[in-house]
């Protein structure tokens, strides 16, 4: 699984308060030129007679509990938007008290979910499908980022390419099991790379930094933030998930496909269904933040994450932050080649159905618009 991931509206109150202020004056302020008392076979209509307001005049869902523990990671792919929603009040302006846990480690989550004790957490998809596959009672109610491109590999300084295939026969330094050999296999596969034919080397992300650093090997693949950190050692960004800068196939790839994603399990789900779509809107609005305030986003976020703004800039570059369930995240994300993936290294044992472990009423309520493809 993935070892570090890539790291959860309008106020509750104020939308009531509109309400009931909107009911007031479409009830009570009528046209100089209607009387006060209409004859009895004319209806009288609004609060005049104390009837019930149209449908479409929908009341504000009331929350069924005020009080959350989100549980995300301190980590750009992870928990930026959850980050924004709490320290710029989003989640408060939905009439909700979240505290926002980040722990260091993004693989506890699995165990905190299976657990009890992360009812409501952000971590990614893949994390989903493992819980899964060992009957946990878990659902993805929204998908928050496409973070394929942080899964990347990086050459030494002195590596030189020709083409692809000048990899064979290298050496790569990678963690055991690391996701983004979803993203060699498939570039290997493209470009008629043999990839047997590269050296792989168990190397902790820190680890292959270093080694990178001191010519022992001749490249590295991890996540963020030390893809970063081994270009500013002076390593050549070669590929991601989504990104090419290899000689003959430069520009956007499809390579990997995974998402961040806030999934609920299945009780909290079903006894609080207006709870979450409030915190949804909440994210939703950090989304947008994100995308729209870029700078000051990092800005913000830096300090939370332990990050330089520089740092932080490139690695949120890498990002796309988006809530739109699309054909990337229904055919990439949650395909048959990412379990297959899994099983191979033993993650998973049996693929489950992607149906069985998301459910986007609640993303559809807030906003239709979002859903633009199906699960299958």
């Amino acid at each position: 699984m993935i070892k570090r991931t890539f790291q959860w509206g309008p106020t509750l109150a104020a939308a009531l308060t509109l309400l009931l202020l909107l009911a007031a004056c479409g009830g009570g302020n009528t046209p100089n030129n209607i009387p006060n008392n209409p004859p009895a076979n004319e209806p009288v209509t609004g609060a005049a007679n104390n009837e019930e307001p149209p449908a479409d005049e929908a009341v504000a869902e009331e929350l069924e509990t005020t009080k959350l523990t989100l549980v995300g990671v301190r980590d750009a792919q992870i928990s930026s938007q959850q980050i924004i929603a709490d320290k710029l009040g989003y989640f408060s302006d939905e009439g909700l008290e979240v505290t926002s846990q980040l722990i260091e480690s993004g693989p506890d989550i699995g165990p905190m979910v299976a657990g009890g004790s992360a009812k409501v957490s952000i971590q990614t998809n893949f994390m989903d499908i493992i819980l899964k596959s060992t009957d946990i009672p878990v659902k993805i109610i929204a998908p928050l980022a496409q973070i394929a491109g942080t899964q990347a590999v990086v050459g030494a300084a002195d590596l030189e390419l020709t083409s692809a295939k000048d990899l064979e026969g290298k050496t790569i330094g990678i963690p055991s099991g690391a996701d983004v050999m979803i993203a060699i296999n498939n570039m290997a596969e493209e470009l008629g790379v043999d990839a047997s034919k590269i050296n792989y080397v168990n190397l902790a992300p820190s680890d292959a930094v270093v080694a990178l650093e001191r010519g022992d090997i001749d490249a590295m693949a991890s996540w963020e933030p030390f893809i970063t950190k081994a270009i500013e050692g002076g390593g050549k960004f070669l590929f991601s998930g989504t990104k090419s800068e290899l000689p003959d196939n430069p520009g956007d790839v499809e390579w990997m496909s995974v998402h961040t994603t806030i999934q609920v399990t299945d009780d909290f789900l079903e006894a609080n269904p207006n709870t979450l779509k409030a915190v949804l809107r909440a994210l939703q609005k950090a989304t947008d933040y994100i995308n729209d305030n870029r700078e000051e986003a990092i800005e913000i976020l830096a300090p939370e994450l332990r990050l330089s703004v520089e740092e932080l800039t490139e690695i949120m570059g890498r990002n796309v932050y988006s809530m739109e369930v699309d054909a990337s995240y229904v055919h990439g994300s949650n395909g048959p080649a990412v379990g297959e993936y899994l099983q191979s290294v033993g993650n998973i044992t049996s693929i489950p159905d992607p149906t069985s472990y998301h459910d986007l009423s609640l993303l559809e309520a807030v906003d239709p618009a979002l859903i633009t493809e199906q699960l299958q």
